[in-house]
This record gives structure tokens, C-alpha cells and sequence, in this order.
């Protein structure tokens, strides 16, 4: 269970007025101070790796769905924080599926890469039963003596046939004129 807690300071400003200042979270055994800004902070990025770690095989790529995932798997003080932390979760589910995440290590993700290693194709897509090749090319082989490749097939090279056109024809040719 990931526990977030929040203690909220205030202070006064010159006009004796409670001013709202900043967040300190606590967060993991540690303190963190958070501003109050539009940047992703240490305390999203680091618990939102930890689940990402702990929760993958319940995690998405929809931003709603990992909201109640968090519910459920974590206490977190306030709406906000819950938001930002799903949606930073949501951004790094979606580079994992692109490739591995630096400060990630998943279990599924490491299989992943060496089954992918492992693969062996049924087929090879180097295909070398036939190469086809024009009479110029079996000429530059045969004055370098590798004319003996097995699988070399001549065959002779199709003119490029210009298109027909229809219609106006191309800009800049004559036409008719009213």
C-alpha cells in the first residue's frame, strides 16, 4: 500500500492575511516540499514509477481506468495529486509500450525484450533461392570472378513507358483556348 500524506503551511503575509504557501508530502519515508506549479515534481514521478513497478498488470493506457486504479492501491490526500500522478502514470505506460522506461525495471518488460531476441523466424526474409539481376550487373561480377553466386537468374529489364495522360495534360502545354 502506497501512502501519501499531506500537511498544509501557511504564513502570513504582510497584510496579516493567511497566505496558502506550499505542500510538504510525505512521501515514501522521506519529506518532500512541493510549490505549488504546473511541473511534474519528484514526489508524481517517483510514486508514480513505484506503481507502474508494483501495479503494471493492472495499469492502461486510459487515463480514467489507472484514476480508480490508484483509488484502490493507494491513499492519496487530495484529488489533484491523485490526477497528476494517474496522468504521469498514463505518459509512462504509453513510452514502455514504445520501448523500456529508464528508472523501470519490470519483470514483463525484460521477458519481453529477450523473447523478442530469442525469435527465431520460420522463414528467413533474406530470400537467396533467386537473384535477379540485369546483364550489366552479371558483367561487373564476372569481371570481379564472382560470376559462380548460386541463385543469380538475367533477366531483362522492362523500358519505363511514359504514362498516358488524360485530361488537361501537363501545366504549361498547349491547349485549347476560347
Amino acid at each position: 500500500m502506497i501512502i501519501v500524506t499531506t500537511i498544509v503551511v501557511y504564513a502570513l503575509n504582510t497584510t496579516r492575511r493567511r497566505r496558502f504557501i506550499e505542500f510538504i508530502y510525505y512521501v515514501f519515508d522521506q519529506w518532500v516540499i512541493l510549490t505549488m506549479g504546473r511541473v511534474r515534481t519528484k514526489t508524481v514521478k517517483k510514486s508514480s514509477r513505484q506503481v507502474i513497478e508494483r501495479y503494471y498488470s493492472k495499469m492502461t493506457l486510459d487515463f480514467h481506468t489507472n484514476k480508480k486504479i490508484l483509488e484502490e492501491v493507494a491513499i492519496i490526500p487530495s484529488k489533484r495529486l491523485r490526477n497528476k500522478i494517474a496522468g504521469f502514470s498514463t505518459h509512462l505506460m504509453k513510452r514502455i509500450q514504445k520501448g523500456p522506461v529508464r528508472g523501470i525495471s519490470l519483470k514483463l518488460q525484460e521477458e519481453e525484450r529477450e523473447r523478442r531476441m530469442d525469435f527465431v523466424p520460420e522463414e528467413s526474409a533474406i530470400k537467396i533461392d533467386e537473384i535477379k539481376v540485369d546483364k550489366e550487373t552479371i558483367d561487373m561480377l564476372a569481371a570481379l570472378g564472382m560470376s559462380d553466386i548460386p541463385g543469380l537468374v538475367e533477366f531483362e529489364p522492362q523500358p519505363l513507358v511514359p504514362p498516358q495522360v488524360f485530361g488537361r495534360g501537363p501545366a504549361g502545354a498547349p491547349g485549347r483556348r476560347f
